[in-house]
């Protein structure tokens, strides 16, 4: 007997509990599938039409029956279709592959899908049995000593952010309004994509990136580019020492979730004692709901017990405990089109 794991047939006829069991512990199987494409580069050479796989297996510098097994299954979950014997072209899923578009997700396929990350979720039964990450344990140093220490995989994770940065900034600001802030400091922003977007945004605005010397080092180039780079200070330093002082509003983008609760409160402490009287804190992360309800930050979240030391995605509640710890407000929670919500905090005296 035939059996298909087909998304369409999988609405049509819904699977009996056993084998919708099977198809989520296969799900690493998709995964993986989804990396070697994307690693390969297979979603940019289709852009301009449909190739042969031996085209393909040429370009890619791949074995061209292996590579055909690969398309043949991505084709049967609706990534890239075989529009006649061994010959492709892309879907809408396909597309998100493509590293020349706005909501491309090539650069998170390669890093969830590459080792760092797939060893450590490899090691998610030493988690769950000590609470303690699962990379440290494997690779003998927190993800954020392996980065600085490698540059390459570095590369892949500044690049992974930045796509996440992309289309999360562009839903947090359909929803939140920055007019209002005249000094933003950008905690540990990286390369600096979500600052540049609120400050083209908002031309009255001034900003501050503030990150690790080394991450620092490799967004000056990128912001140097920018129309905003004279509004765009770049600061190296540590949050667990001190933040630049005097502005009226300090962004915590995907931070607060990489640390436990002693440190999380430690770093906006430091925001608290630089910022101005009367100034807010923005903390964007995904906030779990109550209930069962399907929600990506719940599988974020075991994600940060493999990889962070301490790293967690929290509830409304758990928000609320922190910030009045450092000294603050939670003011309100405003909810985005993507998963991530704005978590705004105001100074209490």
């Amino acid at each position: 007997m035939e059996t298909s794991f087909s998304a369409n047939q999988a609405m049509a006829d819904p699977l009996p509990p056993h084998l919708l069991m099977l198809q989520m512990i296969t799900g690493t199987w998709v995964s993986q599938c989804i990396y070697a494409a994307a690693k390969l580069g297979i979603a940019d050479f289709l852009t301009e039409g449909e190739k042969s796989c031996d085209e393909l297996a040429t370009l890619t510098k791949s074995h061209a029956p292996s590579l055909y097994r690969l398309l043949r299954a991505l084709a049967s979950l609706g990534v890239f279709v075989e529009t006649a014997p061994r010959q492709f072209r892309l879907t809408p899923l396909a597309q998100c592959l493509r590293s020349d578009v706005s909501e491309s997700v090539r650069d998170a396929s390669i890093l969830f899908g590459g080792p760092d990350h797939y060893n450590a979720w490899g090691n998610i039964l030493h988690s769950i049995q000590t609470g303690e990450s699962g990379f440290d344990n494997l690779y003998g140093m927190n993800i954020f000593e392996y980065y600085a220490q490698n540059p390459e995989p570095a590369t892949v994770f500044d690049r992974a952010m930045t796509s996440f940065s992309n289309t999360e900034i562009a839903a947090v600001m359909g929803s939140y309004d920055f007019s209002s802030i005249h000094r933003l400091v950008d905690v540990a922003g990286g390369q600096g994509s979500v600052l540049t977007t609120i400050l083209k945004a908002n031309p009255q605005m001034e900003g501050v990136l503030f990150d690790l010397p080394s991450v620092i080092e490799r967004a000056q180039p990128q912001i140097a580019q920018e129309s905003v780079a004279d509004r765009c200070q770049l600061v190296a330093g540590s949050f667990f020492e001190s933040l630049p002082a005097g502005a009226d509003a300090y962004l915590l983008k995907h931070i607060i979730h990489d640390w436990d609760d002693q440190r999380s409160i430690a770093i906006l402490k430091n925001c608290y004692s630089a910022m101005a009287d009367n100034g807010k804190i923005l903390v964007i992360e995904q906030v779990i709901p109550p209930g069962n309800q399907p929600f990506m930050g719940k599988l974020l979240d075991v994600n940060m017990l493999a990889l962070a030391p301490g790293g967690k995605e929290r509830t409304e509640v758990e928000y609320r405990a922190l910030f009045e710890a450092a000294g603050f407000q939670l003011t309100r929670i405003v909810p985005t089109q993507d998963f991530v919500s704005v978590v705004e905090g105001v100074k209490i005296k």
